[in-house]
């Protein structure tokens, strides 16, 4: 961000901190991706709630648990009798959320979605704006409610502003809505640029012999477990390393061979230390429904970790990646060993360059503080009429 845009934004800095309540289909301590890195963020200037989607008990009452993350993000956990049906489970959920509503000091400052599934149990609160930070398609998951769509559509229409989780998503909505914005997946380079160096060893990586090529993420319909086989088949002699928890697919369907090796989810600050042993990263992305709109936060997190990556032809990861030579693209499993031949056989030095320059003014830091400054206009635009509150009384939004 610009000198100017943040003189702006810190005379802008509130006298009392006000709160961002956010509703997410994914739980923060998952895997640590888009809604973490931003709300991380966001707290430096906001108290942050992130409500999650509910646990279901055995308990006859419903209640709720919270705990601050290192992060400084108060998670809010709600626990919902199983024996519930699907209104008084709504019902449950917004009695829950009203009271941590009527917990704060004011109004909340922003209501956050990264879901329209939690329409139902908030669409009552008042706040200063809504903010729908659309990160996926949703609707084009697997098991998808049917009801997601309509509620997306009644979200666009009470949101101030959407921001979408990549350039393609942005297209396919951007006349859907008269405030929306693109911002692609970011990196944090100081913590995966840590695969660059020697570092601690990871010892259930480190009996793996090589040449090693690695996936790290959630394993879902998203990939293509036949790909991976494939590639496993042409190239027993290589192997194949795949992080990540396996979710809305059977574990029974992963392949099974020698050279590929499933070792599960691993903490965020452990990834560098497993991206440092991988001669070649791959992102093995199926082409469906699901990963139409998809731009993987991956992608640039291998290329700050020095790995050079294949991809499957992903819109999102074609551009710009592939179209600028920072990521190869292969939709066969042929294909990705040529190219995985050739990135091993091929100095890095050249490479590494070109993306450390493509990388030079990325960072979630400047992705949020981006996003800040749009929600400050949009407030400002609802806020200069007549009515409005002066600035002097006004902060972040």
């Amino acid at each position: 961000m610009d000198i100017d845009l943040q003189r702006k934004n810190n005379h802008r800095l509130p006298q009392i901190r006000r709160s961002l309540l956010c509703f997410s289909h994914l739980r923060w301590n998952f895997v640590f991706q888009r809604p973490q890195h931003i709300l991380t963020q966001a707290s430096q200037c906001y108290d942050v709630f992130f409500f999650e989607e509910p646990i279901f008990t055995e308990e006859t009452t419903a209640y709720q648990k919270s705990y601050t993350s290192t992060d400084g993000v108060t998670v809010v956990v709600p626990h919902i009798p199983r024996h519930l049906n699907g209104p008084q489970i709504t019902r449950a959920q917004r009695k829950l959320v009203d009271g941590l509503v009527e917990s704060l000091e004011a109004t909340p400052a922003l209501l956050w979605y990264y879901t329209p599934m939690a329409l139902p149990l908030s669409r009552h609160i008042s706040a200063e704006l809504c903010v729908y930070d659309n990160m996926d398609e949703l609707s084009s998951f697997r098991a998808a409610p049917p009801r997601m769509m309509a509620l997306e559509r009644e979200l666009l229409r009470r949101a101030d502003v959407v921001f979408t989780g990549g350039q393609s998503l942005y297209e396919a909505k951007q006349h859907r809505h008269r405030n929306i914005h693109p911002f692609p997946s970011s990196i944090d380079k100081a913590h995966f640029g840590k695969a660059r160096l020697a570092g601690t060893p990871s010892l259930d990586q480190d009996r793996i012999p090589g040449p090693r090529l690695g996936f790290f993420g959630v394993i879902d319909e998203r990939m293509d477990l036949d790909l991976v086989d494939r590639m496993a088949a042409l190239r027993p002699d290589w192997q194949f390393v795949m992080i990540g928890p396996v979710v809305k697919i059977d574990p029974a369907d992963l392949p099974r061979r020698p050279n590929v090796h499933w070792l599960g989810g691993r903490d965020y600050n452990q990834l560098p230390h497993y991206l440092s042993g991988w001669d070649v990263g791959i992102m093995p992305f199926a082409r469906n429904e699901s990963t139409q709109f998809i731009s993987p936060t991956k992608t640039p997190e291998f290329l700050a970790a020095g790995v050079p990556v294949i991809s499957t032809s992903v819109r999102d990861v074609v551009r710009p990646y592939g179209q600028l030579g920072l990521v190869e693209i292969a939709d066969t499993a042929e294909k990705f060993i040529e190219r995985a031949e050739h990135l091993l056989a091929r100095p890095k030095d050249e490479w590494l360059r070109k993306v450390d320059r493509h990388l030079s003014g990325m960072s979630w830091r400047s992705t949020w503080q981006e996003m800040l400054s749009l929600i400050t206009e949009t407030r400002e635009r609802r806020t200069s009429g007549p009515q409005a509150i002066h600035a002097s009384e006004s902060s972040y939004v």
